[in-house]
């Protein structure tokens, strides 16, 4: 079995610092079961492809079979696809040679980690039962996913295609190490639940380690979950419970104020020291004149089709219901607890037939790339980039910019120049402890107009509450225009 990984990132020969592999020269490792062999195929400064060949050995096969004898068919011992499918072979081979790039570390370039590379990867060959599978386990990371099927016997085409099928992957801005755990998590899963070592919690921690950033937010995270643990319910029930306690609701979800703050300000964190300079009206609820704006927005841009991109428990959408020139809303979010609130405090059960034809809650990632989202007039994106990290915003880019391309995009983020002006927050903190970071007005303008320009869009930035005369106002809106 083989699987290559090609970057056209200059230079491409980063590629084997990543990796901890030395393209001049072939590196080999003992598994259970045979040899892993590591070479590349090509390393110039333009392209670079680094191969994982895994010869299984069939004799070692049998000597470390751990299932009773006699399994399926007398001799499936012997006769059978392991020394030749991706399996959990490959992933176990993939782990003991790439483990410093899954693990994200690079002693000699500590930057590398982190860049978004264009990657591809080609495994051949992987079993499915059917190219549909493979879509729905791949493309819902950000790949565009090719599939090349293999007939049965080519001597006998009236057989048809067997399951094997040559997989592509190729993603425009990914870290090495998403690619690397991609594929480490769903070989095995689609290896018909084979895996050759025993499931036990190890093997679920390290579904959850493996998974950790892709897998709760992953349509298909149940049949990946059941299937990498073999269906064996006392491992796969708490895992999922894992994964649901593990969502993030990228909304912007405030903390708690006491009844005194929430009295005076209404902000989304601590009053505002005495020294600010904004005026009274600063006392309005800046969540709520927010989404009023957005709102507003939306409909001075004559939007009838419009998306709500980390859509919470539907505060933004409510407004939106009401606006009679909008014909439909696909509401998003990733967190389905997120999405059950937005039914209820909707009360969609309730809807006239009409009315909840108009609106669609759905679950999903703004990080990976999802086809439900192409076709809309405007996107919103409220209170929701702060929750990712930096490193996955051209992820989040590619997805909303490149893919979805709605005619208009209104980003909301907090504006950090205003940070101190709210006497509870010390230096360097941020107004809710699931923000990733938060920008200043300088740092929101240059990745703005790093975003249009790359994507053929118009953009300004607007004030977004009450202003100061030195910090600006508490939030900021950028404004997408195609």
């Amino acid at each position: 079995m083989l699987l290559t990984i090609t970057t056209t990132h200059q230079p491409a020969t980063d590629l084997g610092y990543l990796l901890h592999k030395n393209p001049a020269r072939l590196q080999s490792i003992d598994i259970s079961a045979g040899q892993a062999h590591i070479f590349y195929p090509e390393a110039s400064p333009a392209r670079c492809t680094a191969a994982l060949l895994l010869d299984i050995d069939p004799i070692a096969l049998v000597r470390n079979h751990r299932g009773p004898a006699g399994e399926g068919f007398a001799l499936e011992q012997y006769v059978n696809d392991r020394p030749y499918v991706a399996s959990s072979f490959l992933s176990t081979a993939m782990s003991k040679a790439f483990n410093t790039a899954m693990n994200g570390t690079c002693k000699d370039r500590p930057e590398l980690p982190d860049t978004l590379l264009p990657l591809e990867a080609t495994v051949a060959v992987m079993p499915a039962a059917s190219a549909e599978q493979l879509q729905k386990l791949f493309a819902p990371l950000g790949y565009a996913v090719e599939t090349e099927a293999h007939l049965l016997d080519p001597t006998v085409p009236a057989w048809g295609n067997s399951r094997y099928f040559t997989l592509r992957l190729r993603h425009p801005a990914l870290r090495l190490r998403d690619l690397l755990s991609h594929l480490y998590v769903l070989i095995p899963v689609l290896d018909r639940g084979d895996k050759h070592y025993w499931i036990n919690e190890a093997e679920a921690e390290k579904l959850l380690h493996r998974g950790a950033t892709w897998l709760p937010q992953h349509p298909e995270r149940e049949f990946i979950t059941r299937r990498y643990l073999r269906n064996l319910a006392q491992y796969v029930n708490p895992t999922l419970e894992r994964l649901l306690e593990g969502e993030e609701a990228l909304t912007d979800d405030v903390p708690p104020l006491t009844s005194e703050e929430t009295a005076t300000t209404g902000l989304d964190v601590a009053a505002p020291s005495a020294s600010t300079t904004a005026p009274a009206r600063e006392k309005q609820n800046l969540h709520d004149l927010r989404l009023d704006r957005v709102a507003e927005t939306i409909s001075q841009l004559g939007a009838k089709r419009v998306l709500d991109l980390g859509c919470g428990e539907g505060k933004l959408v409510r407004r939106l219901l009401k606006n009679p020139q909008i014909e439909h809303i696909l509401a998003l979010d990733v967190s389905w607890q997120e999405l059950q609130r937005a039914q209820e405090r909707l009360h969609v059960a309730e809807m006239p037939p009409r009315q909840r034809e108009r609106l669609t809650l759905t679950q999903g990632s703004l990080l990976y790339h999802d086809p439900r989202l192409v076709g809309y007039d405007v996107a919103a994106v409220v209170e929701v980039i702060e929750h990712l990290d930096e490193s996955r915003l051209a992820a989040f880019e590619q997805v909303v910019f490149a893919r979805a391309r709605p005619i208009a995009v209104l980003v909301t983020t907090p504006n950090a120049d205003y940070n101190q002006r709210y006497e509870q927050l010390s230096a360097g903190e941020f107004r809710h402890a699931d923000h990733r970071f938060e920008w200043t007005r300088a740092q929101f303008a240059e990745w703005v107009a790093g975003v249009a320009e790359r994507h053929g869009y118009r953009a300004r930035v607007d004030n977004l509450g009450p202003e100061d005369a030195v910090v600006g106002a508490p939030s900021q809106l950028a404004i997408f225009e195609q």
